[in-house]
């Protein structure tokens, strides 16, 4: 069976962003390539601007979910149509990846218990990203 996996885009921001949902998830980076480990090639010119973007990477941050993410070298706008949902056995994590990620953000739907869930809430970090707690 194939795995769908949410795949980032960042402003320049992937690796701090990354970094924190580490802090925030106890997560595991399994792998980070940035532009300036691309072999060099007429046919994909990298700026000297661009060496530490990440190109690509790959964070475990459940035991079954993983996200991917990258920079891009283009301006890119938020988007409200697509939101990372975790759902979480501990409430004890979930109030402590919420306290994470709300710092700078916004709260759509503060974290509380729900007729379907111990606790469910959403928000959108820093970076633009929407995000969708439920501890069932």
């Amino acid at each position: 069976m194939k795995m769908i996996k949410p795949y980032l885009m960042f402003n320049r921001e992937c690796e701090e962003a990354f970094k924190l949902y580490v802090e925030a998830f106890g997560g595991e980076l399994i792998a980070m390539q940035k532009y300036s480990e691309i072999p060099s090639s007429p046919d994909f010119p990298v700026e000297e601007s661009d060496k530490d973007l990440v190109l690509y990477s790959q964070l475990r941050l459940t035991e079954d979910g993983i996200i991917m993410g990258s920079d891009s070298n283009r301006e890119l706008k938020d988007s409200d149509k697509v939101v990372v949902s975790v759902e979480l056995n501990s409430e004890e994590q979930a109030r402590k990846a919420w306290n994470i990620l709300k710092e700078e953000g916004s709260i759509h739907m503060d974290l509380h218990e729900t007729f379907f869930a111990k606790l469910h809430g959403s928000l959108k970090d820093k970076f633009g990203v929407s995000w969708m707690f439920t501890v069932n």
